[in-house]
């Protein structure tokens, strides 16, 4: 069994650890945001397709840590990437410096604005 007092912990660490509030958690693995609440507070246990959710949109959370406190978190067998606030940052910025090299040496025409659409449904619009 779960032991909801230590779960709870151990979510708020892996929101602590990206730097995303609950709604924002929520959204990103496409759960009910009361739900979230409800782990988060102790009053519910999580399901099999939470779980499921949370282990393929983080790769660093192990499933046995996650469920029972044993491992690591990160995870260090996987792939140690950054948060992904942080990588969204970087890939930005490489973008935006690709997109500036490649308008001042290759291009004849000047690019005004270029916008850029994340799944969540945000964007970022970089302008001249």
């Amino acid at each position: 069994m779960v032991n909801t007092a230590d779960f709870t912990k151990r979510l708020q660490k892996i929101l602590d650890y990206y730097g995303v509030s609950a709604t924002a958690f929520s959204e990103e693995i496409n759960f009910n945001r009361s739900t979230i609440s409800h782990l988060l507070s102790g009053r519910n246990k999580p399901s099999l397709e939470f779980v499921m959710k949370v282990l393929q949109k983080y790769p660093e959370v192990e499933l046995y840590w996650l469920l029972n406190g044993k491992g690591e978190f990160p995870s260090k067998n996987k792939s140690a990437s950054p948060p992904i606030s942080e990588f969204k940052k970087t890939r930005e910025n490489e973008i935006e410096a690709t997109l500036t090299e490649n308008t001042s040496q290759h291009f004849d025409k000047i690019i005004d604005r270029i916008v850029i659409f994340y799944k969540d449904g945000s964007f970022k619009a970089y302008e001249n």
